[in-house]
């Protein structure tokens, strides 16, 4: 199998006018010389194995945030019983001084 895939990359190489370096090259190159100019692309949101694994966790994380955010909204209307998704932290409460003689 091994074989196969060098005689087809060799092929795939010839067809396209590419050569290779060779050891003697190789070696004579400096290991420490920077590139001139570094390709630059965004990263993905997420790593994923495949696109149906990208795709499932693109969906969880729209599913947390939209969760995380009605949570908010209820919490900001000061409506009973507000739930956050697990593993997330509520926004901080706006400050509220106590007038003297209150307790905390």
């Amino acid at each position: 199998m091994i074989a196969e895939i060098e005689a087809d990359a060799a092929t795939e190489r010839h067809l396209q006018g590419i050569t290779l370096l060779g050891v003697k090259a190789i070696r004579r190159q400096n290991p420490r010389r920077q590139p001139k100019a570094m390709k630059r692309s965004p990263a993905p949101a997420f790593h994923a194995a495949s696109q149906r694994a990208r795709r499932e966790l693109q969906e969880a994380y729209r599913w947390f945030v939209s969760a995380y955010r009605e949570a908010a909204e209820r919490l900001r209307a000061k409506k009973p019983s507000v739930s956050f998704p697990r593993g997330c932290f509520p926004p901080p409460l706006p400050f509220a001084r106590l007038e003297t003689g209150q307790m905390a």
